[in-house]
C-alpha cells in the first residue's frame, strides 16, 4: 500500500473537523446540559446523539470480531460508498475500478464526485479476473470495488483471487460484504489487520432484517476510521436508529435464526424455480437472493407486477439478459412466487 497520506485528497488530510458540543464534553460527568442550545424538554430525544456511536460500536464489536476503533457506523452502506469518494478520490482527476454488473451506488456516487468509473466486466459464469481488474488501473486509480457476494449474479468470489488484488494494489480496496451472512465464505474483515488499504462494508438492512433504521457498517484500519469520522457529518447516525440497534444485538439469537431460515428457503426455491418451463438457468447463489434467466423476462416481470408480486427486472444490465433478480422471501412468499410463475403463458 501507498503511503495513507498519498492516498488522500490533500484538503482533507489538512481538513478541520467540526468539534460537535458532545465531543468536547466527551469523558466528563455532567448532569446540566446548556452547551448545545437543544431544547430541555422531551426528553430524551431533544438531546444530540451520541456523534460516535461509542457504546453501539463497543456491543458491535466483538460479534463481528473487529476492534470497535475499527467500525465506522453510517445512514446506510451508502453514506460510506459516497464517504470514499469524498476522502480519497479528487475529482475529474482520479479514477475507480470496479467489476461489472454489480451494485449501481459505486457508480452513481462517482458520477456525484466526479470521479472517472472504470468497469471491467466478469466473465460469462460470473468469476472476477484478478489481472484485468488491476490492468484497468494507473496511477490515478485511487480505489477498487469488489462486492462479494456480488449483487445482482449472487456468487461468492474466490478469496485467493480477492487475495490477489489486495496484494498487488497499492490503494484502497473495498469489499462491499452485504450479504455475506447468507455465505460460509469467511468475511474479509477478519484480515483489517493484514491489510491496511482494506475497508469492508456491511449492513443492518440484509441479514439483520433492518433495512428501515439506515445503519451501515465500515470496517477498516483504525487511521481510514479516523478519516471517516473526520469528514461524516457531525451527527450521521440518530438515536432512535442506534438505540433499535442495539436492541436488535440484545436479540440476537432472533437475528440467527432469521439467517437460518432464509439459507433454507433457498434451497426449497432454487430447484423449485428450475423446474419451471420458462426458467432457462438459476445461477448458483451465496445471498439472499438469486438471479434466474428466464425466456421472456419484461413480460414475465410485467405479470408477476399484475399477480401483485414484485421481483427486480435485470434485463438491461450487462450480462443479465433476460434474467430476474428474485429476493428469498417467507415460505408463503416464495410459494406464492412459484405457484404465479406455473400459470404464466
Amino acid at each position: 500500500m501507498k503511503n495513507l497520506e498519498s492516498l488522500v485528497r490533500p484538503n482533507i488530510w489538512a481538513l478541520e473537523p467540526y468539534s460537535c458540543a458532545r465531543d468536547e464534553f466527551k469523558g466528563m460527568e455532567a448532569h446540566v446540559f446548556l452547551d448545545a442550545n437543544e431544547n430541555p424538554y422531551n426528553d430524551p430525544i431533544n438531546r444530540y446523539p451520541d456523534p460516535l456511536q461509542e457504546k453501539l460500536k463497543a456491543r458491535l464489536a466483538p460479534l463481528k470480531g473487529v476492534r470497535a476503533s475499527q467500525i465506522f457506523l453510517g445512514n446506510g452502506s451508502d453514506e460510506a460508498i459516497d464517504l470514499v469518494y469524498r476522502i480519497f478520490c479528487v475529482p475529474e482527476e482520479d479514477n475507480v475500478v470496479a467489476i461489472a454488473p454489480t451494485y449501481g451506488m459505486y457508480k452513481v456516487c462517482s458520477d456525484i464526485n466526479d470521479v472517472e468509473y472504470r468497469s471491467v466486466a466478469l466473465s460469462e459464469d460470473w468469476q472476477l479476473n484478478a489481472k484485468a481488474l488491476l490492468a484497468a488501473t494507473d496511477a490515478h486509480t485511487k480505489v477498487i470495488w469488489i462486492c462479494s457476494p456480488n449483487n445482482p449474479s449472487g456468487n461468492d468470489f474466490p478469496r485467493e483471487t480477492i487475495h490477489e488484488v489486495l496484494t498487488n494494489f497499492e490503494g484502497i480496496v473495498v469489499i462491499d460484504e452485504a450479504y455475506s451472512d447468507f455465505s460460509t465464505q469467511i468475511p474479509f474483515r477478519s484480515l483489517l489487520d493484514n491489510y491496511p488499504n482494506l475497508i469492508v462494508l456491511n449492513t443492518f438492512s440484509k441479514a439483520w432484517a433492518s433495512a428501515a433504521i439506515r445503519l451501515g457498517m465500515a470496517f477498516a484500519s483504525e487511521e481510514i476510521i479516523a478519516l471517516f469520522n473526520k469528514v461524516k457529518y457531525p451527527y450521521n447516525v440518530n438515536l432512535l436508529t442506534q438505540e433499535k440497534a442495539l436492541a436488535l444485538i440484545n436479540d440476537f439469537a432472533a437475528i440467527d435464526g432469521w439467517q437460518a431460515q432464509i439459507r433454507r428457503e433457498r434451497e426449497h426455491v432454487l430447484p423449485a424455480l428450475a423446474e419451471l418451463p420458462i426458467v432457462l438457468k438459476v445461477f448458483p447463489t451465496d445471498a439472499n437472493f438469486v438471479l434466474v434467466k428466464v425466456t421472456e423476462a419484461d413480460r414475465i416481470y410485467r405479470y408477476l407486477v399484475e399477480q401483485g408480486i414484485v421481483v427486480r427486472n435485470r434485463n438491461r444490465v450487462q450480462l443479465c439478459e433476460n434474467c430476474l433478480r428474485i429476493t428469498i422471501g417467507t415460505r408463503q412468499e416464495n410459494n406464492e412466487l412459484l405457484g404465479a410463475l406455473r400459470f404464466f403463458k
